[in-house]
C-alpha cells in the first residue's frame, strides 16, 4: 500500500480545515513545499500550522529536513532594471548566490573542475535564472561574479559575462519543469565513462537506483552551442545524471545542493562499477528485477519521476550493453546464479586460445 503524499495544496487545504502537525498521519510523506506551508501557514502567517503558542506546538512538532529550494511567485518577475538590480542584491538571491560560490569549492576541491571548466546555474524565477560566469575557476568564485540571465540567456545582471554554457542548462529547465538548478563539471570517472561511450549499468547499489536513477547520455555536440543544448536537453527529461559523450556531465535538482549531490553520486558510482569491474574476473552482481522495482518505487514517494517504472522486471537490470553476462539475478537466487554455464565454457575456451596463441609467439 503506497503512502499518502502531501503536497502544498494539500497542506493548506488540510490546515485550513483547522487541523495542526499534531493531526498529520504519522506515515505522510510530505513534499518541500508542502513544509513550507506547514512551517510559514497559510498566507505566511503560524496560526494554522502551529495554533495560537508556538513555543508549546514547536516542542511537539515533527523534526524537519534540510531544504534549499529557492520559491518564486509565479508572473511576479521584475521587469524594470531598478527592479532586476534590487532583485539581484536582495537578501535572499545573495543568499542562493552563496551557496553557488560554496558548492564551486567543494567542486574544485573535489577535483571535478579544472581550469575554469564547469559552471553552476539556479532558476529563480519564470525567466531568471543565476549562473556562474566564464572564464573563472569555480574554486575561486566570489558573490560579484555571479550571473542572472533569462530563459533565452540575455544576462539582466552582473558585471562579469556569463558563462556560454549555461544554454545548455537552459535547454533542461525548458524542457523538464522541476529541473530547478544544474550542475556540471568534469569528474574523472564519471568523464571516463562518457569518453568511453559506455552508459553506467543499473541495479548494482541500492542509493544510486534511488538517488540517480538510470543515468542518461547525450551525442557529442560543441560545448555551448544550439545542438549541444539540444541534444542534452532532450537527455534530461528523463534523466536526473547525464553524461556527455567526449565532454562530461551534468545533473539536475530542485536545489543548487541537490543537483550537486547528483554529481557527487554519479562520481562514486562510475569510481565504484569501474574499480569493481577489476575484481573477482569482471563480473558484477546485481540485485534483483522484482528489487529494482522497490527502489523506483520509492523514488516515486521523493517526488522523483522515473521512466522505468513501467518497464519489465527482466528490463531493470538489462546490462548486457554494459557488459555482455552481467544480468539480472533471478529472485531467490545468489546474485550473478543467471549466468548460463554453457556461454561460460565458450568464453573460458576462447581465452585459453588466445592465451595459447600469445604464449607461442
Amino acid at each position: 500500500m503506497s503512502k499518502k503524499v502531501f503536497t502544498a495544496a494539500d497542506m493548506e487545504a488540510f490546515l485550513k480545515s483547522g487541523k495542526t502537525a499534531a493531526d498529520l498521519p504519522k506515515d505522510v510523506l510530505l513534499t518541500p513545499s508542502a513544509k513550507d506551508v506547514l512551517r510559514d501557514g497559510v498566507g505566511g502567517g503560524r496560526s494554522y500550522a502551529l495554533g495560537s503558542a508556538p513555543a508549546a506546538a514547536s516542542a511537539s512538532a515533527e523534526p524537519i529536513l534540510p531544504d534549499y529550494e529557492y520559491h518564486w511567485t509565479p508572473g511576479k518577475d521584475p521587469k524594470t532594471p531598478a527592479e532586476i538590480q534590487a532583485f539581484f542584491n536582495s537578501p535572499a538571491i545573495v543568499e542562493v548566490k552563496q551557496r553557488m560560490v560554496d558548492i564551486g569549492k567543494r567542486m574544485w576541491a573535489r577535483e571535478y573542475t579544472d581550469g575554469n571548466g564547469g559552471n553552476l546555474t539556479v532558476r529563480v524565477g519564470d525567466n531568471l535564472v543565476l549562473c556562474t560566469p566564464t572564464l573563472v575557476s569555480k574554486g575561486f568564485m566570489t558573490l560579484e561574479q555571479m550571473c542572472l540571465v533569462d530563459m533565452e540567456g540575455k544576462q539582466l545582471a552582473g558585471k562579469y559575462k556569463r558563462t556560454s554554457e549555461c544554454m545548455t542548462h537552459l535547454a533542461i529547465m525548458k524542457r523538464q519543469p522541476k529541473a530547478k538548478a544544474c550542475c556540471h563539471a568534469h569528474p574523472p570517472h564519471g568523464t571516463a565513462f562518457a569518453v568511453a561511450g559506455v552508459q553506467p549499468p543499473t541495479c548494482m547499489i541500492p542509493e544510486a537506483e534511488v538517488f540517480l536513477g538510470q543515468i542518461g547520455m547525450a551525442e557529442y555536440r560543441t560545448p555551448g552551442s544550439p545542438a549541444n543544448a539540444e541534444v542534452v536537453g532532450n537527455a534530461a527529461v528523463q534523466h536526473m545524471a547525464v553524461l556527455m559523450v567526449n565532454h562530461g556531465v551534468i545533473t539536475w535538482g530542485k536545489d543548487i545542493e541537490d543537483a550537486y549531490w547528483k554529481m557527487e553520486n554519479v562520481e562514486a558510482y562510475c569510481k565504484t562499477v569501474w574499480v569493481a569491474s577489476q575484481l573477482n574476473g569482471g563480473r558484477l552482481l546485481t540485485i534483483t528485477g522484482g528489487q529494482a522495482k522497490e527502489l523506483i518505487a520509492l523514488r516515486k514517494t521523493l517526488g522523483m519521476d522515473d521512466k522505468r517504472a513501467t518497464w519489465k522486471e527482466c528490463e531493470l537490470c538489462d546490462n548486457a550493453e554494459f557488459r555482455p553476462g552481467t544480468v539480472c539475478s533471478l529472485p531467490g537466487a545468489p546474485a550473478g546464479a543467471a549466468l548460463d554455464p554453457e556461454a561460460e565454457k565458450v568464453v573460458q575456451a576462447l581465452t585459453d586460445q588466445i592465451l595459447a596463441g600469445m604464449k607461442a609467439k
